[in-house]
């Protein structure tokens, strides 16, 4: 682990950090067409090859601007990266309600891609350089997880909501209300600390990216903890993409869609707050920790009923636990500076891996269920276990 030495924390700024925190990341998540894009795109006319390349499209923005845009945050303002993501989705979900066609549902996921990857890693750097700052960076863990907690009570806000203002006014107003939360989401981001100081004194980003790259060659633990994060987050990140059609094909109508989702985002958002406890797992729990979590996800999607969709709750579950604690993992390991590059260097490889699970899902649509492909996705959780089991214990 690579803190910082100790200081006086200063409960003053952390106080500022974290609220503004809390309240970005649930509006950021606060986007009604979360549970019904898929549906919209469906009822578009699209089939699932194309709704699988919409997917791949978006993470293929992410492959092209994760790590340019994690060195072009340590080398400028985090902040200024922070409020310009959201209006790039802003524009994008306006271009899915007025113009719904493949093209305009196209040019909404790199817009969407594009905020995202600009403000990946450049929050994660922002939140843990600022608590450092302040003394308080062995808080990490427990911000982070409540930063998720908040932001996946965005998104069952956004479940709540979804279906009522759906049937008030359609795919428009799910959009318009799409739209507000992101303008919002960028407004708060401007509480957030101002690191240009910093900034001015960082490399250019292209020196920023060779040298976190050199760093990631050169440190073992630290190359280990960079690639668990996409062995984690790869698969379940991807098949969240497709549960609204899981949900529907359990024989849940269309209308309660949301609230069936409300139920999987309710446990995610539960096992977020335990991120700082859960740090005390070890390497055996941990593994454990997934190996339930891919036996839950299997068992309780080939049951085909909504009742299934309790173990679902809990494989995600499990997964967010999984991914949070790899994540604050790779924070610690990390040294002052290149903080973003690296965080996004992590991001490209999931985003890599998402792309080939989309590419799987849709190949695999086309022969079978979706519950039985998310039963097959499960398989590579359960063998990355036993493989993590059987090897010499090391250092978690």
């Amino acid at each position: 682990m690579t803190l910082s030495p100790a200081r006086v924390p200063t409960t003053g700024g952390v106080r500022r950090l974290t609220a503004t925190l809390y309240g970005y990341a649930f509006l950021d998540d606060l986007v009604l067409l979360y549970p019904l894009y898929a549906l919209l795109f469906a009822d578009s006319g699209l089939s699932l090859w194309q709704i699988s390349s919409l997917f791949a499209l978006w993470s293929v923005t992410g492959v092209l601007l994760e790590v340019p845009s994690g060195a072009w945050a340590d080398a400028v303002s985090r902040r200024t990266l922070l409020w310009l993501g959201p209006l790039l989705g802003a524009a994008g979900f306006t271009l899915w309600v007025t113009v719904p066609s493949y093209g305009a549902f196209a040019v909404g996921f790199v817009l969407w891609g594009a905020g995202g990857a600009l403000a990946s890693g450049a929050l994660e750097a922002l939140v843990y350089d600022e608590l450092d700052r302040h003394g308080a960076a062995d808080r990490y863990a427990r911000v982070l997880g409540r930063a998720r907690a908040a932001g996946l009570l965005g998104v069952m806000a956004a479940m709540a909501a979804a279906g009522p203002v759906f049937a008030l006014g359609g795919y428009p107003a799910v959009g318009a209300a799409s739209v507000a939360a992101c303008l919002l989401a960028s407004a708060v981001a401007c509480r957030f600390p101002d690191d240009r100081e910093r900034a001015a004194d960082a490399e250019g980003w292209a020196a920023t990216l060779r040298t976190g790259l050199a760093t990631v060659r050169r440190d073992r633990s630290l190359r280990g903890a960079l690639l668990l994060v996409p062995a984690v987050a790869c698969v379940w990140s991807a098949l969240d993409e497709y549960s609204p059609l899981l949900v529907r094909e359990t024989g849940v109508p269309d209308g309660y869609v949301p609230y069936a989702l409300l139920l999987i985002w309710a446990a995610v958002t539960a096992v977020s707050l335990l991120a700082g406890p859960a740090e005390r797992l070890g390497r055996a729990g941990f593994t454990r920790l997934v190996a339930v979590s891919a036996l839950a996800l299997a068992v309780g999607a080939l049951f085909r009923t909504p009742a299934g969709l309790v173990l679902v709750a809990v494989a995600f579950a499990g997964f967010q636990l999984a991914t949070l604690l790899a994540e604050v993992r790779l924070q610690h390991r990390i040294e002052e500076g290149g903080r973003a590059t690296l965080t996004s260097v992590s991001g490209l490889g999931t985003e890599l891996l998402t792309i080939t699970v989309y590419a799987a899902y849709a190949a695999a649509g086309d022969h079978a269920s979706h519950a039985t492909v998310f039963a097959a996705f499960a398989v590579p959780y359960l063998a990355a276990a036993l493989l993590r089991a059987a090897m010499p214990t090391k250092r978690a």
